[in-house]
């Protein structure tokens, strides 16, 4: 791994997870640094992370190659603000959800080269989905920097247009939810036909593990996996049935379109206005 100075504006989950991934997999700690809204707060983020952890942003930028900005989208405006002109040839990196990169440089009032990342919560046990976009101005050698940070976290991969990152936030960065609430939805049922809670959440967790570990190693579609489940007038095509009456395909792609409508409002909402 290509080791450089970094600084992550924010210690929250995701940052968190980021720094944790980066240490499993050797990087330096004396290079890794970050930031809180307060000294009570940084203490005990460093306690938990073991790296520097201050309140005072600028020195934190001032000696690092890579600044990751980590704080919820309604705060960043507030902290991109004192570090207008301190970031000169750095590397930003962003995982602030719907801020466009055109939104960052107005706040920070310079050309910069700029890589958004939208992961998602399974990052903090190195499981994450990532989807990343990189303006003009991100050399080869930034892209590839910031690779080795999304790959300490799972797997990821790159979108050559930003607003794909709407669709990236559909996917894989509110996916997991909608997971949990298919799995809520079947521990609740297996209950009601007589398992305990402790049987339906082992024999649900492990089933959709299993289901997506065998769809990962697999060549075939996900359809052709489905069908050899299937017998004909089998329990599990009952089980289709329904949910092709009930019309889940369609349920589905409402919600993720919702998703991302949400997404590029959001992305309206902070743009700068004329």
């Amino acid at each position: 791994m290509n080791y450089q100075p970094l600084a992550f504006i924010g210690a929250g989950n995701m940052a968190r997870a980021i720094i944790q991934g980066l240490l499993a997999e050797g990087y330096p700690p004396a290079l890794l640094r970050a930031t809180t809204s307060s000294t009570t707060s940084a203490a005990a983020a460093e306690e938990a992370l073991g790296i520097s952890v201050s309140s005072d942003n600028l020195t934190a930028v001032s000696g690092a190659e890579v600044v990751v900005l980590a704080v919820k989208p309604q705060m960043l405006a507030q902290v991109c603000q004192p570090l207008k002109g301190a970031l000169g040839n750095k590397l930003v990196i962003s995982v602030a959800a719907g801020v466009e990169t055109t939104t960052l440089e107005h706040w920070l009032g310079e050309e910069l080269a700029l890589v958004r990342i939208m992961p998602n919560t399974p990052c903090q046990i190195g499981k994450g989905a990532s989807g990343l976009f990189a303006n003009a101005r991100v050399s080869t050698e930034q892209r590839q920097f910031t690779a080795q940070l999304a790959a300490a976290t799972g797997t990821f991969v790159w979108v050559e247009e930003e607003q794909l990152m709407h669709a990236i936030t559909a996917v894989s960065g509110s996916g997991p939810a909608y997971f949990f609430h298919f799995f809520a939805a079947m521990m609740a049922a297996a209950v009601e036909l007589g398992l305990s809670p402790e049987q339906a959440r082992e024999l649900t967790l492990q089933t959709a593990s299993g289901a997506a570990a065998l769809a990962a190693a697999s060549d075939e579609h996900v359809t052709e996996l489905k069908q050899r489940v299937m017998s004909p007038g089998g329990t599990t095509e009952q089980a289709i049935n329904v949910f092709e009456q009930a019309q889940l395909t369609d349920i589905v792609s409402r919600a993720m379109r919702a998703a991302a409508a949400r997404s590029e409002s959001l992305a309206q909402a902070l743009r700068p206005r004329p």
